[in-house]
């Protein structure tokens, strides 16, 4: 009898779910080749075409449909038989939430939700978005609070979009002579990704002069003048610095997208309702006007 393994069927689930060989790569932390491979090798275990060739983008064929909702299936019953060895399917909760990323109020609103629950265990990692979201997937948590495209973050339970700026102690670390000098974090860091890109698809010329671990490094380097820093609007502002929203050598940046992510087969009551608390107490943290129980608004 032939096995499918779960890997194999996350991988499936990941590329439906993205809509593109690419996103579904990253997420899961391996090559574009190592993705079709596998969908080469779940295909061939199958005897059948999952992806219809002749169709624009990710569309699944007729057989391709049916086999989703099996994977689905098989890995959410996969995930509740670990879960169930645990200690029951809420006895533990894994919670990733982005660096530096209101901590504070999503922290709160996870201690107030495990106090309210004392059955519950909680535990939370923190991490940049592109880890969180792969680890996702893999079944290593159960909600994640992470960015992400705007495409991206239509598999989100929560989500809103937040514009991202350029920032600075003042205008004039941005207009110094010489290529612009960038001050950034780690190469996981969604932020620094677009942030780059936007300077290099412009063709300005730039150098990093200062690489951190942490946002609060980030922050503190761009304050002291080092040079410029690409991040959410709102943390440059509770940062102290700068948005420089009309720099000739700045190009414009597109929003980003967060959102409050739940693992594929834990959709349950109690974890949707800690992803309403925790989406509520970013909601509170931005001023935003929208009401509980419905997706985040843009926040400008």
């Amino acid at each position: 009898m032939v096995n499918i393994p779960t890997d194999l069927l996350r991988t499936l689930i990941a590329v439906i779910d993205l809509r593109s060989f690419t996103r579904a790569a990253q997420s899961l932390g391996v090559t574009q080749p190592a993705v079709s491979a596998q969908i080469k090798r779940l295909q061939a275990l199958l005897g059948a075409d999952l992806f219809d060739k002749t169709a624009p983008g990710v569309t699944l064929t007729a057989r391709g449909e049916t086999m989703v909702n099996y994977a689905r299936r098989i890995l959410a019953l996969n995930d509740q038989m670990l879960e169930a060895t645990a200690g029951g399917p809420a006895a533990r909760l894994r919670i990733g939430l982005t660096i530096d990323y209101f901590e504070g109020p999503a922290l709160r609103a996870i201690a107030a939700f495990l106090a309210a629950h004392p059955g519950l265990r909680g535990q939370v990692h923190a991490a940049h978005s592109a880890a969180l979201l792969r680890d996702l997937r893999r079944g290593d948590y159960d909600l994640v609070l992470a960015a992400s495209d705007v495409e991206q973050a239509e598999s989100a339970y929560r989500r809103w979009v937040e514009p991202i700026a350029w920032g600075a102690a003042s205008p004039a670390v941005a207009e110094a002579d010489g290529p612009l000098r960038l001050v950034v974090v780690g190469e996981g860091s969604l932020s620094r990704q677009l942030g780059v890109a936007a300077l290099e698809e412009a063709g300005i010329d730039y150098e990093i002069t200062y690489v951190g671990g942490s946002f609060g490094g980030l922050i503190q380097a761009a304050a002291a003048g080092i040079g410029v820093v690409c991040l959410a609007r709102h943390l440059l502002l509770a940062g102290g610095l700068q948005v420089l929203e009309s720099s000739p050598r700045l190009p414009k940046m597109p929003d980003v997208a967060r959102g409050v992510y739940l693992r594929e087969g834990a959709d349950t009551p109690k974890l949707r309702e800690l992803a309403d608390q925790i989406a509520e107490s970013v909601r509170h943290a931005l001023g935003a006007t929208t009401q509980p129980g419905t997706p985040l608004s843009a926040v400008r």
